[in-house]
């Protein structure tokens, strides 16, 4: 069994909420949204090494809030970067294990134990691994001042956790920032890494807007029933 990591990323404002509270500190059924994204890698894996990636203006609530829920999960906290590139290399330099890492939204609490294990099997060398869902909506290529309809069965939307080997996906960190590197997978392909597809969670949201918290609460507690 190799060794496996996790860089939970936190950078997020609560602008689009309408809250002064950043979301990642939301709570969702009693429990900062954070906290409920860690335990579903900690289930998977209880001798996972943990890295947070949090603004060091939050990195003092964040400790008060573990203190206040008795949050004791071992992780260690990083600061943040200008850009979520800046952010992920910063939590990937911090890890001392040497195996395989997977990269994921701080506030996608949603994701099984089921989906952590699978996001962690077999990978090949120079390669990472991303989950992948159908696109619902229709779509449209807009540019040049027109639109046209496209198949939408060509298409995925791109969730975390993202993995890959930690020497390969801190190699390709290395190289400098483009606006291009939307997620880890891209800056991985931009290093020469080929990415793999496998079936993500239609429940794996990223929690972004208050309608995001409310349907975040009811799946918690269609889970519970």
């Amino acid at each position: 069994m190799r060794n496996k990591a996790l860089v939970l990323v936190a950078g997020g404002s609560g602008k689009r909420m309408g809250s002064k509270l950043p979301k990642q500190f939301l709570e969702l059924k009693g429990k900062p949204i954070l906290m409920h994204s860690m335990k579903a890698f900690y289930q998977a894996f209880s001798a996972l090494e943990i890295v947070l990636v949090l603004p060091e203006s939050q990195q003092e609530f964040w400790k008060e809030l573990c203190k206040k829920h008795q949050f004791d999960i071992p992780h260690q906290v990083v600061n943040g970067g200008a850009e979520r590139f800046h952010s992920v290399h910063n939590g990937l330099m911090a890890l001392k294990t040497e195996g395989l890492v997977a990269i994921h939204d701080g506030v996608r609490p949603l994701l099984s134990s089921a989906l952590v294990e699978k996001a962690f099997q077999d990978l090949r060398k120079n390669t990472g691994r991303i989950p992948v869902v159908p696109v619902i909506d229709s779509l449209r290529d807009v540019s040049d001042h027109t639109s046209q309809s496209v198949n939408r069965s060509n298409f995925k939307a791109v969730q975390t956790p993202q993995v890959f080997h930690l020497e390969e996906i801190k190699a390709a960190f290395e190289q400098g920032y483009r606006e291009s590197f939307t997620d880890e997978a891209s800056v991985f392909e931009k290093h020469g890494g080929e990415i793999e597809l496998f079936e993500g969670e239609s429940e794996n949201i990223k929690i972004t807007r208050k309608l995001d918290l409310k349907l975040a609460e009811l799946i918690l507690e269609e889970r519970e029933n």
